[in-house]
């Protein structure tokens, strides 16, 4: 029966389209500089706060210039999201760890994702981008 095909072909295409959706972080990164609007990136940092307080992903930014690499990490400490982990890694220093609020969060990640290009040209013009990104807590 026909009928019978088409409900097992949705019932399919149901399941890949719940896995592709159990993961909405995997599509939280950016590459700096853009060409995004302030308010495009206080909605963007929204997200990335409410993912990294329900589920277990931490958000990462890295920046590379002729100092070396520098990484600064943020994952949620609490359930309710008022409290994160901040790992600072730099090449010459190694890691430091911190704990602070929601709010320095969020204030950290619009001031460092609203870099435009003219706040980068004291860089190399083949310096690598600054990325940023949301990934698994297992993966720092």
């Amino acid at each position: 029966m026909s009928s019978e095909h088409e409900q097992q072909q949705s019932r399919l295409h149901g399941e890949q389209t719940e896995q592709l959706s159990e993961e909405p972080w995997a599509d939280l990164e950016l590459t700096i500089p853009h060409n995004r609007s302030p308010t495009s990136i206080i909605s963007f940092v929204e997200c990335v706060l409410v993912e990294l307080t329900h589920e277990d992903v931490g958000a990462e930014y890295v920046s590379t210039s002729v100092a070396g690499m520098k990484r600064t990490q943020f994952i949620a400490v609490d359930d309710v999201g008022e409290v994160f982990q901040k790992r600072y890694y730099d090449e010459r220093l190694g890691w430091h760890e911190t704990t602070v609020n929601r709010k320095a969060v969020r204030d950290e990640l619009v001031n460092r994702l609203s870099r435009s290009s003219s706040k980068r040209t004291n860089e190399t013009p083949n310096a690598d981008t600054d990325t940023f990104h949301v990934k698994p807590e297992h993966q720092f």
